[in-house]
């Protein structure tokens, strides 16, 4: 599966990106236009062939609007959840794609001291990595204990920190002062290695893109 959206560009800037997603990875339109309509798609697929949850369907529905509706806020251009089956099981996890622009007038920071910057600001380990896309800055954190792990989609308190394992990439887009930020979570804590594995290599696969479609 690809995902493919156009970023705001310069004449030495990529027109658009590319990823490849794992099958069952939902693409969430989050913009104004579309959001509603895309959330009731993806909760429909959800909960195909169950009748006797409107509540639930309502719980989760609530709960998407308002993630899609934050993530749009803060500078969000996609946003993927997977519905990936193990079993009975959904694998729960999501990728936020973010658009960082920055102050007028200031340069893309050294990857070197942006690693540094945000292993101080995040408490987290950050490492400068090379991707197929370019030099990235790379951020894995864990929040939450294990023997409190709930659900996805589970309800909680607003100030509850649920458990979860975020990778971070960070990347230059060519030609331009912007960043691009591709943000992985999941609450499986058991298997995190083995989550952090496909968010590696869903990251290692961003290639850019000219006006054509064609790689940069």
């Amino acid at each position: 599966m690809t995902a493919n959206v156009g970023i705001p560009r310069t004449p030495a800037s990529p027109a658009d990106y590319r990823l490849l997603l794992p099958d069952g990875w939902f693409r969430v339109r989050i913009d104004p236009e579309g959001r509603e309509r895309s959330i009731d798609a993806l909760v429909d697929r959800k909960f195909e062939g169950v009748d006797n949850a409107p509540h639930l369907k309502r719980q989760l529905r609530d709960e998407l609007l308002a993630q899609a509706t934050a993530a749009y806020r803060d500078g969000g251009i996609e946003l993927y959840l997977s519905l990936q089956q193990a079993g009975p099981l959904t694998i729960p996890a999501s990728l936020l794609i973010t658009l960082l622009h920055p102050a007028p007038g200031t340069a893309q920071p050294d990857p070197t001291e942006l690693a540094r910057r945000l292993s101080a600001d995040m408490d987290a380990e950050a490492t400068v990595v090379e991707l197929a896309a370019g030099t990235a800055v790379r951020v894995r954190r864990e929040t939450g204990q294990p023997d409190t792990l709930a659900p996805a989609g589970a309800p909680g308190s607003a100030d509850e920190v649920l458990p979860s394992v975020t990778v971070d990439y960070q990347l230059p887009v060519p030609g331009s002062a912007a960043h691009l930020l591709l943000t992985f979570s999941t609450p499986l804590l058991q298997i995190a290695d083995a989550m952090v594995e496909l968010f590696d290599a869903v990251a290692g696969s961003l290639t850019w893109l000219d006006g054509d479609g064609t790689h940069e």
